[in-house]
């Protein structure tokens, strides 16, 4: 068994030195980038929840302005009627 015997040009030494540096600085960026997705994924749930809100909102508030046009038209037709029979009799 021989073993082999490698040469390090810089020397190990300086590769660390510029190793260490590059990880900390991607480790660095991978925490920011991550910080960022997660905002964007809570602004993307925030705004969902939103969209169904007014989805819910505006049903409710169509089926009030039915109810009311309803009614009016209900009114409208007593009072007319109304008018008809008073002139009957």
């Amino acid at each position: 068994n021989s073993t082999a015997e490698y040469i390090f040009e810089p020397s190990k030494a300086e590769i660390i030195d510029n190793l260490i540096p590059l990880s900390l600085k991607t480790q660095f960026f991978k925490v920011l980038l991550d910080s960022v997705a997660s905002e964007h994924g809570a602004r993307m749930t925030a705004m969902h929840k939103a969209t169904d809100n007014a989805s819910e909102l505006l049903k409710s508030l169509k089926l009030s302005y039915n109810k009311a046009r309803q009614a009016a038209i209900t009114n409208e037709i007593l009072e007319i009627v109304a008018g008809a029979e008073a002139l009957k009799g």
